[in-house]
């Protein structure tokens, strides 16, 4: 009776210890920005970034721009999808387009692609950011 008593409080113990990740990438904009006039440029397209998280005992999880994942051990990746995601798009950018301090810079019709594997012990997901550049002029 003591080690099954034993059990329950380390798997229950284990079950309270798991991680969470969740995240849902939603902007809201205050800025009115009048496309209508030449004072823009396109400077980039199709530019990504991507990032990975795998988990064990658990599930993971999207339905459009919300990913996440529910499990008790993180075994790979650091859980900020989103934030990784972005910061290789915009690293993809410089590699490609020089710095991006100092210029007047706008994402533009951003896509966010999700793929998620659950398996009876390991489940992982991958988060891809996908957009256009554009960079306003004095004109």
């Amino acid at each position: 009776m003591r080690k099954a008593t034993i059990a329950v409080l380390i798997l229950g113990a284990a079950a309270l210890s798991g991680c969470a990740q969740t995240g849902t990438f939603t902007a809201g904009n205050l800025t009115t920005v009048e496309l209508s006039e030449p004072n823009y440029e396109v400077v980039a397209t199709g530019v990504s970034g991507t990032a990975k998280a795998g988990y064990l005992i658990g599930a993971s999880f999207s339905d459009g721009a919300k990913s996440g994942s529910i499990s008790l051990f993180r075994v790979s990746g650091t859980g900020h999808l989103y934030k990784e995601a972005m910061d290789g798009l915009w690293a993809s950018f410089e590699s490609e387009h020089g710095a991006v301090a100092g210029r007047r810079l706008a994402l533009v019709n951003i896509r966010y692609d999700a793929d998620t594997r659950n398996f009876l012990v390991y489940n992982d997901i991958a988060l891809s950011i996908r957009a256009d550049i554009v960079e306003f002029t004095d004109d």
